[in-house]
């Protein structure tokens, strides 16, 4: 998959998925077999936005398959301080790297960034669009947990900004997933990802809700997510829907005994830490994943002798 790019979930088919789910499993038994993969290979990481998790995974991920990073670091330290369109700071960078991770708080930079390079871009997440690669760890997670098919699960939280419920959603509908989707009204899923995932799943498997407790007792997996500050335009609607749609272990006394409940961190209060001891946490873990999957995704998309399976759909 040399100088291809990784920009939404909607690109890949679900023999796509598993190639990539099945390599990062191999990876994640036997780490060493994979360690000089990509020694002298250099990864560039532009993040335009905080990041613990999904950086540090990247890093980890490079160095783990034998190789460094190179990284602009804070956007107030580099030349963006000056300017520097993000055309002209890919192009820059390209000539740094073997390949280039981008996060950006613009939706659709990520796409925008990818025409101006020939090495291949990641997306870690342009804005409320997509960040395809925690769908990934996601998708990986609820695998070991629940299965992919014959799956009930609940994403609740912040529908309409979040980038990480938007990419999850639509790469579920490559399995047999009912998906119900848990939010205040102001909170919804974006119409167009609605229709989207109607198209592609004829509607049987998307059910939208404001209440968790009509759907809880049948969810295999409860996603949540937490209500993003940084996204609103307006705090006085932040304030409005601040600290709605918390669990704690009196909400999971009505779930089935295996649910498993996932978030893709960091979390502010959505979650009562009281739910960390119970076996139905698997959030950690979850962060976690993100290491093998990002190894197996890389060393997928720097490789000449590997590909990532299946047909794109975009």
């Amino acid at each position: 998959m040399r100088h291809d790019h990784l920009i939404t979930s909607k690109q890949l088919s679900r023999g796509a998925i598993e190639t990539v789910l099945d390599y990062a499993a191999e990876i994640d038994a036997d780490p060493s077999a994979v360690a000089d993969r990509h020694a002298d290979t250099l990864l560039g990481l532009l993040f335009f936005e905080p990041s613990t998790r999904t950086k540090m995974s990247f890093e980890t991920a490079m160095k783990r398959l034998g190789g460094d990073v190179v990284d602009m670091g804070s956007v107030d330290s580099s030349s963006v301080k000056k300017g520097e369109t993000l055309a002209d700071t890919v192009r820059v960078i390209e000539g740094y790297a073997d390949g280039l991770v981008l996060r950006h708080p613009k939706q659709g930079a990520a796409t925008m960034a990818s025409e101006f390079v020939d090495v291949p871009l990641v997306n870690a997440g342009d804005g409320a669009g997509h960040h395809p690669t925690q769908t990934m760890l996601d998708l990986y997670t609820i695998r070991e947990n629940a299965g992919l098919d014959d799956l009930t699960i609940g994403i609740m939280g912040d529908l309409k900004y979040g980038r990480t419920v938007h990419s999850l959603a639509y790469a579920l509908t490559n399995f047999d997933a009912q998906q119900h989707f848990i939010s205040p009204e102001s909170l919804q899923l974006p119409r167009e990802v609605v229709y989207d995932l109607h198209q592609q799943q004829d509607g049987t498997g998307i059910k939208e809700h404001d209440s968790l407790e009509e759907v809880l007792p049948s969810l295999d997996v409860l996603y949540v997510t937490r209500i993003q500050r940084e996204r609103f335009p307006d705090e006085n609607e932040y304030q409005k829907v601040a600290g709605e749609y918390q669990i704690d272990a009196d909400t999971l006394a009505a779930a089935n005994d295996e649910l498993t409940v996932l978030h893709p961190l960091p979390r502010v209060d959505e979650i009562a830490p009281e739910i960390d001891e119970t076996h139905h946490a698997a959030y950690f873990e979850q962060a976690h994943n993100g290491v093998p999957v990002r190894m197996a995704l890389l060393d997928l998309l720097l490789s000449d002798d590997k590909r990532i399976g299946g047909d794109s759909d975009e």
